[in-house]
């Protein structure tokens, strides 16, 4: 396959890097995370015969810059970039979106503020704590974050941060014997590069967004929330698991854990496209007086 068709898009605050993939209706990936376009590059590839993939570097990330480099982060802000790009390249007619992670949460909104943009809504695990009736032990790890952040610096926070998004007993890091492919270890310098950010502006403000809980539940009908098999138990699962129930939908479980997107990217792509295939290719129903789309 060829290699994508690369664009800039100016939004309010920052000029977005996007790349576009493929032919047939519109597919928007967000990524989480740090790394960006190149992060779900594989996921993208797969994806292009059935569907034109577009995805981009968040704002602050990688290759989309910010008019003020010190600029306070919004997941409404972010949800907002995903809609011009939307705009961009599906005017007038609704699209299939996955978000990951941090690029779920923004997701989440996008569904909640502009519904008749978005088709069907894909969210693996988006870490949306304040759902869970434990939050405020994670906005004490947050604020734990930050603190060790100010006083000893990244790596350091980092560690705090992993600590608190394992599941209960677990005391190591990644599974052994596990191997990302080339294409994943070679991001890992851009991935470092943008940690700063990610754990300075971004955890701190997704993480402590509250979503439109009764709005997604009207709205549950073109939301699928999804999770990795071998992340059960762990914080961010949680949300998506606890979400799940509340709008009796089912949770999807994707290969892998919350990264199953790059350590499991042939399995992880092939059940997306038996999800995206299985859930057609019409308009959504229109949006009762409630936002409710059944």
């Amino acid at each position: 396959m060829t290699g994508p068709t690369v664009g800039t898009l100016r939004v309010d605050g920052a000029t977005l890097h996007y790349e576009v993939r493929g032919h047939g209706p519109l597919l928007l990936l967000i990524p989480g995370g740090t790394g960006g376009a190149a992060a779900v590059a594989g996921l993208a590839e797969a994806l292009a015969t059935e569907w034109t993939v577009a995805t981009y570097d968040p704002r602050g990330m990688s290759r989309s810059t910010l008019d003020d480099p010190g600029a306070e982060q919004t997941v409404a802000e972010h949800a907002d970039d995903a809609f011009r790009l939307l705009e961009l390249l599906s005017p007038g007619e609704p699209a299939r979106v996955f978000g990951a992670s941090s690029g779920a949460v923004a997701a989440l909104h996008l569904l909640t503020t502009r519904p008749e943009r978005v088709a069907l809504l894909v969210a693996h695990e988006p870490p949306v704590v304040e759902v869970l009736p434990d939050a405020a032990e994670h906005r004490a790890l947050l604020a734990r974050v930050r603190d060790t952040l100010q006083a000893q610096g990244l790596m350091p926070a980092m560690a705090v941060f992993a600590a608190g998004l394992r599941r209960a007993g677990d005391t190591a890091g990644p599974p052994a014997g596990v191997t990302l492919p080339p294409q994943a270890a070679a991001r890992a310098e851009r991935t470092m590069a943008g940690l700063p950010f990610f754990v300075g502006r971004i955890v701190p403000a997704f993480m402590s967004y509250v979503p439109d809980l009764h709005r997604l539940e009207a709205l549950s009908g073109r939301l699928l929330l999804a999770a990795g098999e071998d992340s059960r138990g762990e914080l961010p699962y949680r949300p998506a698991a606890l979400l799940a129930e509340r709008f009796g939908t089912g949770l999807l479980h994707f290969p892998g854990g919350h990264t199953g997107l790059t350590t499991r990217p042939a399995e992880f792509a092939e059940l997306l496209r038996r999800t995206l295939r299985a859930h057609g290719s019409g308009r959504p129903a229109p949006a009762g007086p409630a936002g409710a789309s059944r």
